[in-house]
């Protein structure tokens, strides 16, 4: 009898998960407010630029896209983790603002390229710097922390 309660509170145990400390929660907590002030600044420095967090991180997918097909609004859209009729209103945008042109991808006329202007260019550059030296002040803090995970 007493080997089946303990079955099942090792199952049960099992079933909970692995055990958690303070210190968990912490690190948790910490990562979280690492990242969450590495995605206000991010926010504050599109802001400035004249974008919104959503447009930069469009530009960002465009310029760092590197795939065997070239980028198109479904793959954009998969980048952003939006629907595609979103990433066209995107993209619409983008275009409006004199920072992205379309052509036809060669060999698929139903399929539109998505590339940036050379406004897009010095822009996205501009914040990548300042973000890279975001990374690299939030960079210790976070090596420290991961490795305790």
């Amino acid at each position: 009898m007493r080997s089946r309660i303990a079955t099942a509170a090792a199952t049960a145990q099992r079933a909970a998960g692995p055990d958690l400390g303070q210190a968990d929660y912490e690190r948790l907590a910490q990562f979280r407010y690492l990242l969450r002030h590495f995605l206000i600044f991010s926010e504050a420095a599109a802001e400035q630029a004249g974008l919104t967090a959503q447009q930069h991180q469009a530009l960002l997918a465009i310029k760092g896209h590197r795939g065997p097909k070239p980028l198109t609004s479904g793959i954009l859209a998969e980048r952003l983790a939006i629907q595609p009729h979103s990433a066209v209103g995107l993209i619409d945008r983008l275009e409006l603002k004199g920072l992205i042109h379309r052509g036809a991808v060669p060999g698929d006329r139903r399929q539109v390229l998505i590339q940036l202007t050379a406004a897009a260019d010095v822009l996205l550059r501009e914040l990548t710097v300042a973000h890279r030296d975001e990374l690299e002040r939030l960079a210790p803090l976070l090596r420290s922390l991961l490795k305790r995970f």
